[in-house]
Formats: structure tokens, C-alpha cells, sequence
């Protein structure tokens, strides 16, 4: 039974996936640990370090299906080695065999190479989920390229932006993302191999052919000099999903905050029989949105827990990277979750072009400010023209009138512009800039 939100029958489906539980199961760390076991004793086999029959029989049990994984638990009561390992392995090793597994490695060796194997299989999840988030945003920033809607700074009226060049800088701040997770790869997916304190002393004459035929084995960096106390590639991966974090929190607070009541112009999807309140049955609320946020929020608070734990003491601190094996696999967690979700949000998000275009003239002409003083300024001059346009929305602001009519009143516009002049400064749709040409970039760039 569960007895964490993760791991849950209850809670679970809202702070991970199925697929996440099973990379970080109680049986995937034994087979990854297993698997980097198998990995040393086949290449010192090969470079005949050990008997080749020892290590070809280490690598045939190498199963973590064989061994009584709950006396590993037992085991580590008493000992945060890889101890309880070695006993269980050892129990069902035939021919002696189990004598000749762990040969001259540490306990992180084997501890750290199995959790840099378990961060690249969620690792490929995330990556994975990450494209298809991106790819279910450009569908959007494609259909909707020349969608006029309201932009807004400060959670105010600006200027007329496109859905389209919206949804664009999420695209593109997605594709930064990825771009990182990709390059992050040769620094972090590398194994360890390095002995008591790094130095290989109990493989002096083949260490270094066993730790580059090890990692050849497992497809892993093969490192240049030990990491046992080094833990910046591991700050710098779950940094790197903090960064995600952040990115996937702003895009969904901000579909939260377009699908509010006086607003709608977007909404998380939606589907006969999703029940938003127990009690007011008309609520659509944004449960999912919500869902995202927290996780994400989650996530970031992961990352300077794991970046503190790059402080340890001489060639070895159990205390202060143990936090690791408990940290990195949530995050990982937390993270499959919103993307899980983030997927299907942005997928089949509810989008609302009519309400996008009755929100343009919710300030009455105001928000075309700028676009009325730029018209303004080659005949009245930009100090007068800022002048007058301040005076006169300020007056349609306080007094709820059209902008029309507080333009038409103030002689030096009446007597300089036609009143079909003014209807155009204050038309929206005459004034996107260059949102298009922004829209067309991104997708020359990701549309692929």
C-alpha cells in the first residue's frame, strides 16, 4: 500500500505517471544496480581481471526478478551500502561466482552509475513528453497565427497581439528547454568506476580498460576523474527540470488566468461528466491547470536542495548527497505529471476567438493609446501628441465614454483628422506589428 502522494491508489494519478513509478520501482533500482555489476564483471572478464565463467555467470543471474528484494530493505536498516546488494545477488549466484562480483569497485561506484541509469530512463520520458507539449503548441501557433486578441503588461489592457505570437514565445521558450536537456547529456549520463577514495588503487594495472569497457557496456560517458564528492551534474539535472518547471507554471498560469470568468478566452479542456464542485454544479473550474502549478511549484523547490548537497567533505560524504536518491526520483515524478497533463492541455485546449475579439474593445478605445499618438505625432508633434492623448484617455477612462468621443473634442484632432481617420487609429486589428512576421519565425524554426 502507498503511503506517499506518489505512490498512492488514491492520490497517485495527480503527482506522477505509471510509467515514472515503474523506472523508480523497488525492482528497477535492483536491476539497475544489477545491471552495473554485470557490466564491471563482463569487461573484467574479458581483460581477465576475474575468471571469464565468474563474470559470464554474474551477468546470466543478473536478474533482479531472482532476488528477495525485501531482505535488501531488511539489509539496509543497518547498513546505505550496497552491502545488502551483494548479500542478496550472492545467495543465488552459483559455482562460487558471488565471490568474484564487486571486484575492487566502492559501494557508489555502483550506487551512483545505477541512479545516472535510472535519471536516463526518465530522462528519455521527459524529453520524450517535453516535444510533444511543443508540437501540440505549434498546432496552435499555426491555426492561429493572425487570431487577434488583447495584449497585456501588467495584467492590463496593452496592445493587440495574435494568439498565434502568444503561443509562439511559449514554443520558443520550450525549445530553449530542450535544447538544454539535449545538451546536458554527455555531463550527466556518466558512469563511476573509481575504487575507495577515485583513485583505481585496486585496479592498478587494468582499471582504466575496465572502466572505459564498463561504460562502453552500459552506453555511459566514461568519466575523467572520479565524481564521488563532485554533484554538479546531478544539481545541473534537476536545475534543468526546475527551469522546465518554470516554464511549463508560466504557461499554464497563464491559460488559468485567460480562462477566468471575465476573461475566457482560453480553457483547460473540458468533457461531460468532469465535475468542478461538489456543490455548484455550473463550475467549470481549472482543476487540471491547478494540478500543473503545484507540480511545477514542486519541482523548482526540488532544485536548491540538490544544488546544497554539492557541498561535501574530502573523497567521500554519504550525508550530504544521500538526499539524492530521495530527491532526484520525485522530481522526476513531479515532472512526468505536469507533463502528462501539460500534454493534454495543450492538446485539446478550448479556445475562444470571439471572445478574444469582444475583449478588444472592453476599454473602449483605450487600449489603442500608442497607436493613436504615433498617428498623431507627424502632425501635432510627439510631445503634443503624448500630451493630448494622455488628457484624453484619462477623461474616456474616468468618465466611461468612448474614445472617439473624447478625441473628436479636443480641437487640435478634430481639425487635424477625419473621422474616419480616427476609426482606423482606433481599430485593433490595424495594429498587430509585426506578430505574424514572429509567428512565421517560430515556426521556420520548430515546424518540422
Amino acid at each position: 500500500m502507498g503511503s506517499s502522494a506518489i505512490d498512492s491508489m488514491i492520490h497517485g494519478a495527480l503527482f506522477s505517471t505509471d510509467e515514472m513509478r515503474e523506472i523508480f520501482s523497488d525492482r528497477s533500482w535492483v536491476q539497475k544496480w544489477l545491471d552495473t555489476e554485470a557490466a564491471l564483471a563482463k569487461a573484467q572478464g574479458e581483460l581477465g581481471v576475474i575468471p571469464k565463467e565468474k563474470a559470464d555467470v554474474i551477468n546470466e543471474y543478473a536478474k533482479a526478478d531472482l532476488l528477495d528484494i525485501p531482505s535488501i530493505g531488511e539489509f539496509y536498516k543497518s547498513s546505505i551500502t550496497i552491502v545488502p546488494l551483494l548479500k542478496a545477488f550472492k545467495a543465488v549466484l552459483p559455482n562460487n561466482a558471488g565471490e568474484f562480483v564487486h571486484w575492487g569497485a566502492t559501494s557508489q561506484d555502483i550506487v551512483d552509475t545505477g541512479l545516472v541509469l535510472l535519471q536516463r530512463d526518465a530522462y528519455d520520458v521527459i524529453l520524450r513528453d517535453l516535444k510533444l507539449c511543443q508540437k501540440h503548441l505549434l498546432k496552435i501557433v499555426r491555426e492561429h497565427r493572425d487570431t487577434i486578441m488583447c495584449g497585456r503588461t501588467h495584467v492590463i489592457h496593452a496592445l493587440p497581439i495574435t494568439l498565434g505570437y502568444k503561443v509562439g514565445v511559449w514554443v520558443d521558450e520550450l525549445g530553449r528547454n530542450i535544447a538544454r536537456l539535449e545538451e546536458i547529456k554527455s555531463r550527466v549520463f556518466v558512469g563511476e568506476m573509481a575504487g575507495a577514495v577515485g583513485t583505481l588503487a585496486s585496479q592498478p594495472e587494468k582499471g582504466l580498460e575496465v572502466q572505459a569497457r564498463m561504460m562502453d557496456i552500459l552506453g555511459l560517458e566514461v568519466p575523467i576523474i572520479a565524481w564521488h564528492v563532485a554533484r554538479d551534474s546531478q544539481a545541473e539535472f534537476v536545475s534543468a527540470l526546475a527551469l522546465i518547471a518554470g516554464t511549463l507554471g508560466r504557461i499554464n498560469h497563464e491559460i488559468l488566468s485567460l480562462q477566468r470568468t471575465e476573461i475566457l478566452e482560453l480553457e483547460e479542456p473540458f468533457f461531460m461528466g468532469k465535475v468542478g464542485s461538489s456543490t455548484m454544479p455550473h463550475k467549470r473550474n481549472p482543476q487540471v491547470l491547478e494540478n500543473v502549478l503545484a507540480l511545477c511549484r514542486n519541482v523548482r523547490s526540488i532544485a536548491p536542495s540538490i544544488v546544497e548537497s554539492m557541498v561535501s567533505e574530502n573523497e567521500r560524504d554519504w550525508g550530504c548527497f544521500l538526499s539524492e536518491w530521495e530527491a532526484i526520483p520525485r522530481a522526476c515524478h513531479l515532472m512526468a505529471a505536469a507533463l502528462e497533463k501539460s500534454k493534454d492541455i495543450f492538446e485539446h485546449m478550448i479556445i475562444y476567438p470571439k471572445h478574444m475579439e469582444k475583449n478588444l474593445y472592453l476599454l473602449r478605445g483605450l487600449m489603442m493609446s500608442e497607436c493613436i499618438m504615433m498617428h498623431l505625432a507627424p502632425r501635432l508633434g510627439r510631445m503634443t501628441a503624448h500630451e493630448i492623448v494622455y488628457r484624453t484617455c484619462m477623461k474616456a477612462y474616468e468618465e466611461e465614454v468612448q474614445m472617439f468621443d473624447a478625441l473628436k473634442a479636443e480641437p487640435e484632432v478634430a481639425k487635424a483628422f477625419t473621422d474616419d481617420e480616427i476609426k482606423y487609429m482606433l481599430d485593433p486589428h490595424n495594429y498587430i506589428g509585426l506578430a505574424p512576421q514572429f509567428v512565421d519565425r517560430v515556426l521556420a524554426k520548430y515546424d518540422k
